[in-house]
């Protein structure tokens, strides 16, 4: 585990329950829809596709950190809008 003051601390969640509740604003109401949600966004979090990893190693510290699960939330918003288009 990384010590306090390192630039993304695991013991500090903040950034992803931001990032999270961002989420569930546009998500559709429903137990399903938001445990969609939320494996979304733990997807798009952890596989870090582009341009996250690269804005995450780009930018050092806090902006890095938020600016990582900002993305990964449009990502879940956008996968959302599409499944809820499809499957209604």
């Amino acid at each position: 585990m990384a010590p306090v003051g390192a630039a993304d601390h695991g013991s500090m969640v903040f950034d992803e329950i931001v990032a999270f509740l961002m989420v569930l604003v546009f998500a559709p109401d429903g137990f399903f829809w938001q445990l969609g949600a939320f494996l979304w966004f733990r997807f798009f979090d952890i596989a870090k596709p582009a341009p996250i990893r690269q804005l995450e190693a780009r930018f050092k510290n806090g902006f890095g950190v938020m600016a990582d699960d900002i993305v990964a939330a449009f990502y879940t918003i956008v996968v959302l809008a599409l499944f809820k288009r499809v499957f209604g």
